[in-house]
């Protein structure tokens, strides 16, 4: 679950069937926050509303009762007609919205619907949500894709550790030695690529957690899993350690002048924003 502030509210934020559902008990506790089910309530009765979410099920929901919806519809407007939330999901058999609950529970929507009653509400709240929820949106893309590229990173450093074991360690080193050689052949990377060792960089970097490699940019980490590539290949050529470190310095240096050269920055910014725009959201 996430939280979003929205003009000094909080207001949660759930995955559900990979949808996103924006809690509409928060939303409405901007407006009255003592009688939070009443105005939930209030506003689901409505007849635009019932319209509105009829049709949204008619879109997204194969299993949507279409008869049930057509008696709620006959029906709105009419003093004496009352709907809950949790009715209305038990008798059209609707998904756009669930009710959750516990202690963090409440009323949630799909994000399209909480947007609805976020406007019924205030269209000041409204514009704010949508701000503050495309903020939240743009967060997780940037960090899923940091984490693909970390990813990839350290899948390409198993190629590059089995290279280490398989031509580098005879099988009577002890563990401690093992990584030893494990380290030293860490530091081959770091070297090229950060020009300090990983020792070197903590040293130097007390107050931060991790390594050096958590705090590579995006041009780094793919001129990293080009070296680990290369420093895997360069071992079972059985090349020495300096002579390899001579290598992919000299590999790291050309690789980081075209990923930062203004072309291919704008380059891959672009292929990033492209891709968080095909990212379901």
């Amino acid at each position: 679950m996430a939280k979003i502030n929205v003009l000094d509210r909080e207001v949660a934020v759930v995955m559900h069937n990979n949808e996103d559902y924006i809690c509409i008990t928060d939303i409405a506790r901007y407006k009255n926050p003592d009688h939070t089910d009443d105005l939930i309530r209030s506003w689901i009765r409505n007849r635009n509303t019932i319209e509105f979410l009829g049709i949204w099920e008619q879109l997204n929901n194969p299993d949507f009762n279409p008869v049930e919806f057509d008696g709620f519809r006959k029906e709105a407007g009419l003093n004496s007609f009352t709907l809950t939330p949790k009715q209305w999901i038990e008798k059209t058999r609707a998904r756009g919205i669930i009710a959750k609950p516990g202690r963090y529970g409440g009323t949630f929507a799909h994000k399209d619907i909480a947007f609805e009653f976020a406007s019924w509400i205030s269209v000041e709240f409204k514009l704010y949500l949508i701000k503050e929820f495309q903020r939240l949106k743009e967060d997780e893309h940037k960090k899923l894709g940091w984490d693909i590229r970390r990813n990839l990173a350290k899948i390409n450093y198993r190629i590059h550790t089995d290279a280490v074991q398989e031509n580098l360690i005879p099988p009577e080193l002890t563990r401690p030695q093992i990584n030893a050689v494990y380290a030293s052949e860490a530091d081959v990377l770091n070297m090229a690529l950060f020009g300090t060792s990983a020792k070197e960089w903590r040293e130097m970097n007390p107050d931060k957690k991790g390594n050096i490699r958590d705090y590579a940019d995006i041009s780094q980490l793919v001129c990293l899993s080009n070296l680990e590539n290369l420093n895997a290949h360069f071992i079972s050529d059985r090349l020495p350690q300096p002579e390899r470190l001579a290598k992919l310095n000299a590999i790291a240096i050309h690789q980081m002048t075209l990923l930062t050269s203004d072309a291919t920055a704008r380059l891959i910014s672009g292929g990033e924003r492209k891709r968080e725009r095909q990212l379901p959201s």
